[in-house]
C-alpha cells in the first residue's frame, strides 16, 4: 500500500474577498473529491488571494499512485482562477 500526500500553494489573482476565494476553492475541492481522494484547505485561510490545499489518497501499488497523482496534478494545474505557486508531495 502506498499513501500519498500532496500540497499546493495557489495564487488566486483578482480575488478581492474571502468569499470569492472560497468560491474558487469550493469548485476545485468538489472536482478533486470526485476523484476519490481526500482534499482540504490546509493553510492560508485568512489570506484573500492565496490558498493552500492538500490531497491524500491510498493506492495499492506505486504505479497506481503515480497514475492518480498525475491526474490530480493535471486537475489542480488546470484550475480556473487559480495559479500553482508551489507543490510538494510525500509518499509513505
Amino acid at each position: 500500500m502506498v499513501v500519498t500526500v500532496s500540497t499546493w500553494d495557489l495564487a488566486i489573482p483578482g480575488s478581492g474577498s474571502l468569499k470569492r476565494k472560497r468560491s474558487v476553492l469550493r469548485s476545485l475541492k468538489d472536482r478533486l473529491a470526485r476523484m476519490n481522494v481526500s482534499v482540504a484547505e490546509s493553510g492560508l485561510q485568512d489570506v484573500r488571494n492565496r490558498a493552500r490545499i492538500s490531497v491524500a489518497f491510498l493506492a495499492a501499488h506505486s504505479a497506481q499512485a503515480d497514475s492518480i497523482q498525475e491526474a490530480v496534478d493535471r486537475l489542480v494545474a488546470g484550475a480556473r482562477d487559480a495559479v500553482v505557486v508551489a507543490n510538494s508531495t510525500e509518499r509513505f
